[in-house]
């Protein structure tokens, strides 16, 4: 007799992966955050064997052979577990035999929490903090600076008039292109704070819309893969800002294999996520997944800061004004580098159009 999964739905509420398994080692019971914790749905995962759907370590698999052959109980720290997907978590963990239940046939509880769950709490906190305080110190200067630039080229302009030398204008041309250039620049640090224009918006228009356009820009050796859960619900939010946003990550990616290498769009579903202080039933998970160099360490904790860069003549304002974006739809947006596989993690509120 399987599960049913409203038998357990007060389960969905914790924060912490429940696994119920039975005396085969198969699933029989998962609740919303292992679902997440495992990037795999309850319809996928009930009735496998937990080897099948992850690859627990020796420390693991020994607590759960001793507590389906003695009913001895465990409690562990810094235990590893390897997803289905190859990525690598470490846990703090719970073993919890239960007792024996003929019609249920579960054998034992697990208890599944990330070590690293309420550290990323705190330093998004800290983060989203520390951020705000830089975008307004940013939208201060760019005000700052716009008036004195537009002095600045008017009398460039008015001074190549007045010049005898045609040999001369060359000077104050490069006075006039450098005001334009950061004009411009000072335009797009104010970009991020215009109104939204929220509408009903299909997640996988977006994607394939930052596709094609990437695909145009880097014709033939850039290879854009998709890996979507088409059964994903559309979500209101700005489509020119979540474009934008998406975007400004896989361009960057892009960029920096220099055109040629495998960009992966993935999306999936949470359920009962936190995101940004706020529970939320339901969600959407956006992966842009490359395999480059990998981020640069000594701008790897500041990569999100205005004029931030890691490549020569990048302005350093893509994954500021993408995180701009992100907050703007409640959402929060992570990063896992390495070299070879580099991974923007989004996630989104889902609410009801």
């Amino acid at each position: 007799m399987n599960v049913t999964h409203a038998s357990f739905s007060g389960l969905d509420l914790l924060a912490s992966a429940v696994l119920l398994i039975d005396q085969d080692q198969a699933v029989r019971y998962i609740n919303a955050a292992g679902e997440n914790l495992l990037a795999a749905s309850s319809r996928m995962l009930i009735g496998k064997t937990l080897g099948s759907v992850c690859t627990c370590s020796a420390t693991l698999q020994s607590a759960i052979d001793n507590g389906l052959l003695n009913n001895w109980g465990y409690t562990g720290q810094n235990i590893e577990l390897k997803r289905a997907d190859g990525e690598v978590l470490r846990l703090n963990c719970t073993v919890t035999p239960l007792r024996p239940d003929v019609a249920l046939g579960m054998r034992l509880l697990l208890e599944l929490q990330p070590i690293d769950h309420h550290l990323a709490a705190t330093r998004e906190e800290r983060l989203i903090e520390q951020q705000q305080a830089n975008r307004e110190l940013i939208r201060n200067l760019a005000h700052e600076i716009k008036n004195p630039l537009g002095g600045l080229r008017g009398a460039a302009q008015l001074l190549e008039h007045e010049l005898a030398n045609p040999s001369l204008k060359e000077y104050t041309q490069v006075i006039i292109k450098e005001a334009d250039r950061l004009q411009d620049l000072m335009q797009r640090l104010l970009t991020p704070h215009r109104a939204m224009l929220p509408a009903t918006v299909n997640i996988h228009e977006i994607l394939e819309r930052v596709r094609s356009l990437l695909t145009a820009e880097f014709p033939g050796s850039l290879q854009m893969r998709r890996d979507y859960d088409t059964s994903l619900p559309e979500l209101v939010g700005d489509r020119e800002q979540l474009i934008q946003a998406v975007l400004n990550i896989a361009r960057n990616a892009a960029q920096a294999m220099q055109g040629e290498g495998e960009i992966v769009l993935r999306t999936r579903s949470l359920r009962q996520v936190t995101l940004a202080k706020k529970r939320y039933r339901l969600a959407m998970e956006i992966k842009v997944i490359d395999n480059g160099p990998g981020i640069p360490d000594e701008i790897r904790e500041r990569m999100f800061y205005p004029l931030v860069s890691g490549r020569e003549g990048g302005s350093g304002l893509g994954l500021t004004i993408a995180q701009n974006f992100i907050q703007h739809h409640h959402g929060t947006i992570d990063c896992h580098s390495r070299p070879g596989r580099t991974i923007f993690v989004l996630r989104l509120p889902i609410e009801q159009a």
